[in-house]
Formats: C-alpha cells, structure tokens, sequence
C-alpha cells in the first residue's frame, strides 16, 4: 500500500491507475483520428448517398451493440483482462482492413466502418470498469478531468502527425502502430490478481434492464441524453468561422474546463458542476436566440460551449456513471451512459444538416434554451453521488484550516 497513496482502492498500485490511463487515452485518440479517416474515404470515394447513409448505420450500429454486448461478456463469460487484449488486437486488424482489401468500393468501405465501430465498442465498457475500479470516488472527478484533457491533447496531436502523409497507407500505418502501442503496454502493465477480473467491491451484475429502472441513474441520464441532442442538432447552424475556431481554442477550453470541472466535483459533487454546465450553455443559447446573425454571440456560445463540454466530459463520461455503480460491477452503467456521447457522431452526420432547413435561425436557439430548461429540471431531483461525508469532512478541513490561520495570526 506504501506505492498507492490515496490514489486508489483495494491495494491498486499506481501503476495500475498508469495503465488505465495509457488504455483509455489509447483507444479514445485512436478511434477518433481513425473516425476522421474512415469520413475521408466515404468523402473522397464515388458512391451515393444512400450508400453513404448505410455505411454511418453500420458503423454506429456496430459499435453500439458491441459496447451493449461487450459489457454483458466482461467478467462474465470473459474475464476482463482476456477482453481488453482482444478488444485492442483487433482494433490493430481493423486499422490494417483497408490496407488489405482496398478502398475502392462501398463495401470494402463498410467492412471498415463495421469493424471500426465494433473494435472500438467492444471493450470500452470494460476499460472504464477499470477506470472506476481503481479510482476511489472522492477522487474519480479529477482524475477523470485530467484524462479527457489528455484525450484532447493527444487526439490533437495525433492527428497532426498523420496529416504530413499523404498516402493513406502511411497514416493506416501510423494508427496500427499507435493501437498496437496500447496493447503492448497492458500486455506488460496488466494485473494478475483478483482486482484484474472484478472489483474486490463489486457483488453483481446487473441486467440493462434493472438498470434503467434505477431512478438516480435515469435522473442523470436523461439531461445527458438531451444535451447530447441539443449539441449535435445545433452544431451546423453555427457560422463556419466558429466551427474552425472551436477545433482550436474551443478544444484548449474544453481541456481546461474539464481539469477544473473534474476538481470541483469531487469538492462541491458532481451536481452542482453539471447544473453549472447546463447554465453555461443555456447563457450561450440565450445569446445565439437574441443576436443570431452576429458573430460576437457565436463566439461566446463557443466559449461557454467548450466549458460546458469539459466539464460534462470529466463528470458523465469518466465520473457519474461509477458512482452510481456502487458495489455493482461498473460496465453496464458506462455502456449505458457512454451511449448518447458516441451517437452525436450519428446524429451530426444523418440528421443536422438538415435541421437549419427545417426550423428558422433563431428559433432553433431558442428551442435549444428552453430544452436545456427542461433538461436541468430532473438534475434538481437527482441525488448526489458524491457521499455528503466526504464533502463534510473537506469543509470541515477548510473552516479548522481557516481557524488555524486565523489564530495564528491573531494569537
């Protein structure tokens, strides 16, 4: 215990907290360059938009039943450490797919995006089970804040590695070797005792079902649901300028938001972190609804926008989702959760474009802020899932800190 610290539970040295780190960081910045590549293809390759719309449901399709049926087969009929090494084996096959078999064709294409969609589905669940297995909650929300500033840093950097090259065999090359690293590392990193299958805290798995009918869990779930909506339908409107701004600072602010969002949570709980996030964006939609045609107002929606983001990436995608776990094993509760972040993708492609032909300019903003409304409502109900203990016993250090400085300088 003298290696851990206070970093982790049940005896978790840290370097397993290292080795979920370097997993997630892996698979997230793998997934999402090779998302941009397999958006190239289908750009660059003469098929039509039907087959184009078949392609995205396969790709989506595949990876949502792949995190559905990955989480039931985790430490179930697979141990979780047999999963992850073929989880990322063939993340490094589908990498290799289009250099094999070409890309001239749809369906050479849709074998890609299917097995894309699957090698990364398949084992997320699992890998943020070990995220939350050797977390210990009062520290969840920052560590998780400063793994998804990661995640944008090294998705950031990535990319711009593959950009130089030219040829689509090189920057294949690049992601086969970047997944591959990922697989060395747990290989040599993994654990070999009980805490490798199951959380020495965890007593059962837990049916979807059973799941869904959990009222704290639904309370969270359903505004995440809604922003997720809310932020893909209303990407396109926004100006082009924008658009490209966000991919740079809007990224930096979201990797800052998330750092301190995740901090504040374990502080003050996750609540009130995400009510602050659903205020942000509710000021910024506020502002697109009054002035819709001035860039001033896009620029602010893109600023509150990016804290927003950040601190909902360290909070429902690393944090929320553990904690209402409890002592149930974790990976249907992120698979669960996880779900709406990953179909954005979906839903950017096949449905926003459309929405600013449907629905006038200001009237999308101002739908927008009255769902976020609503959205906000079932988080006033919900509890917190940070124990109110923890968040005594930090107040309480703050008012004796306080005391003791107080007398000190006075005494």
């Amino acid at each position: 215990m003298s290696d851990s610290g206070s970093l982790v539970n049940f005896g978790v040295t840290r370097v397993r907290f290292v080795m979920v780190l370097i997993i997630i960081l892996n698979a997230f910045t793998w997934y999402l360059v090779a998302f941009e590549v397999l958006a190239y293809l289908i750009d660059n390759t003469s098929i039509t938009a039907h087959e184009i719309n078949v392609i995205w449901t396969v790709h989506f399709g595949g990876l949502t039943c792949a995190a559905l049926v990955g989480a039931v087969l985790s430490n179930r009929l697979v141990s979780r450490n047999n999963l992850l090494a073929l989880w990322m084996s063939l993340g490094v096959v589908s990498s290799l797919v289009p250099i094999l078999v070409g890309t001239t064709c749809p369906i050479s294409i849709m074998a890609f995006s299917l097995l894309l969609g699957v090698a990364f589905g398949l084992g997320m669940p699992s890998c943020m089970g070990c995220y939350a297995d050797v977390t210990r909650i009062e520290k969840r929300g920052r560590f998780g804040g400063v793994i998804y500033f990661a995640i944008g840093i090294g998705t950031s950097l990535l990319w711009t590695t593959l950009i130089p090259f030219i040829y689509l065999t090189e920057q294949l090359m690049i992601l086969t070797i970047w997944r591959g690293v990922g697989l060395v590392t747990f290989l040599v990193l993994k654990p070999k005792d009980r805490c490798a299958q199951v959380s020495a805290r965890t007593t059962e798995s837990p049916s979807y079902t059973t799941i869904l009918r959990r009222k704290p869990l639904l309370l969270y779930l359903i505004p995440w649901i809604m922003f997720c909506l809310i932020s893909s339908l209303t990407r396109p409107i926004l100006l082009p300028d924008v658009v490209r701004m966000s991919m740079v600072i809007g990224s930096i602010i979201t990797g800052l938001a998330a750092l301190l969002g995740g901090l504040f949570s374990d502080l003050v709980g996750r609540k009130r972190v995400v009510i602050t996030g659903f205020v942000m964006l509710g000021i910024g939609y506020a502002m697109l609804g009054i002035f819709p045609d001035h860039p001033i107002s896009h620029y602010l929606f893109t600023f509150a926008g990016s804290i927003a983001w950040g601190m909902f990436g360290a909070v429902f995608l690393m944090a929320l989702w553990g904690d209402l776990a409890e002592d149930m094993t974790p990976e249907k509760f992120y698979a669960v959760g996880g779900l709406p972040y990953l179909l954005t993708g979906f839903l950017d492609i096949l449905v926003a474009p459309y929405i600013s032909e449907l629905i006038p300019l200001s009237a999308t903003f101002s739908f927008a802020s009255f769902f976020l409304f609503l959205a906000v409502l079932p988080l006033l109900y919900a509890p917190e899932t940070l124990p109110q203990k923890k968040i005594k016993e930090r107040e309480l250090k703050q008012y004796l800190e306080k005391a003791r400085k107080i007398k000190e300088e006075y005494g």
